[in-house]
């Protein structure tokens, strides 16, 4: 029940983010939030992490990220299955990877591409744009990284 609620609410938490931000952005318009480090800023990606194939053009390329992201998907729900029982941070990790991996899936099926919009940079340096979806995966490669090399802490 635990991987289920936290899948659920990675998926709500950035599907409602998303609608937000094209329901009160154009594309490309840009709020900055915090001088110098921080906007909000509506990008669409039809590529992958840091925009890889995103200038590549044809239906192979949408046909290839639903294939992978459903591959993907699938793998960790085997994989939860395996872990219900042995660690609870690494089903957080799986659960969290799991509700991303959704959440920008239903983006494609939708439009076709995804929505980022968190728009960090410092003077020159710009880091790509991400999402709700893209920082939970984050987070869950981190924890289950870390669970993997420290253990689990007491209490599992």
């Amino acid at each position: 029940m635990l991987a289920l609620l936290i899948v659920l609410l990675v998926v709500a938490a950035d599907q409602a983010s998303k609608a937000w931000i094209v329901a009160h952005f154009s594309l490309y318009q840009a709020r900055e939030l915090i001088p110098g480090l921080f906007s909000l800023t509506y990008l669409t990606n039809q590529g992958s992490a840091f925009g890889f194939l995103n200038g590549e053009h044809g239906p192979w390329r949408q046909a290839f990220f639903v294939g992978v992201a459903l591959a993907a998907m699938l793998a960790m729900l085997v994989f939860l299955r395996k872990l219900r029982d042995e660690s609870r941070w690494c089903l957080v990790a799986v659960s969290l990877i799991l509700g991303g991996a959704a959440g920008n899936l239903i983006d494609r099926l939708r439009l076709g591409a995804v929505v980022d919009f968190l728009d960090f940079y410092w003077r020159g340096h710009h880091w790509p744009a991400f999402n709700v979806a893209d920082s939970a995966i984050t987070v869950g490669v981190a924890l289950f990284v870390a669970a993997q090399l420290w253990g689990q802490p007491e209490g599992r």
